[in-house]
């Protein structure tokens, strides 16, 4: 009896310990793909939508009087933001207290909604829009920059307003007719 011959009675250690083809690999496998397949997809459907806004607020940016390349650069897009909307940029720095549990979420959330707010009435548009950028706002900023809504300024629709350079608001009132409605003034005295 050859060597061979006795070592090939006892089983082999891939007997034991298979390493080959198994239906838990494959479903593994086929889940695997499934996911990426899912998660390819969610990322370019994230990519497509982050260019439509990207968009809407280069319109946006350019409505106010800025430029609109100033939409792209992180934070500093914010600043600008607030100042289109009428707010003072230091307001961004509320955003840190969202390190602070469930008070800081709850100040985040405020200080979103009043620029939501304050964006909506710097184009002359109520409060249905104030939700649409809340909840929609790549729909509400395509709305905003690619229509007619014009910029009106610092939430006032009566008035017209620029920014200067440093956000001080220079807020101009629309020139009203000073011309009497009745031209023949009395000056009798009785």
């Amino acid at each position: 009896m050859g060597y061979y011959d006795y070592y090939s009675s006892y089983p082999s250690y891939y007997d034991y310990y298979d390493y080959g083809y198994a239906p838990e690999t494959a479903a593994a496998t086929g889940l695997g793909a499934i996911l990426g397949a899912f998660l390819g997809i969610i990322l370019v459907v994230g990519l497509v939508v982050a260019i439509i806004q990207l968009a809407g607020m280069w319109k946006v940016f350019t409505k106010a009087g800025e430029k609109g390349w100033k939409c792209i650069i992180p934070i500093y897009n914010i600043v600008i933001l607030f100042r289109i909307s009428g707010l003072s940029p230091w307001i961004i720095f509320g955003y840190l207290a969202g390190i602070i549990p469930f008070i800081g979420w709850i100040v985040c959330l405020g200080i979103t909604i009043y620029q939501c707010n304050s964006l909506a009435k710097a184009f002359g548009k109520d409060v249905g829009y104030t939700i649409g950028l809340l909840f929609l706002p790549t729909i509400f900023y395509m709305i905003l920059g690619f229509s007619k809504a014009e910029y009106v300024g610092k939430g006032n629709v009566s008035t017209a307003s620029t920014y200067q350079g440093d956000g001080v608001v220079n807020i101009s009132e629309k020139p009203q007719d000073e011309s009497p409605t009745n031209n023949h003034e009395d000056n009798s005295n009785l």
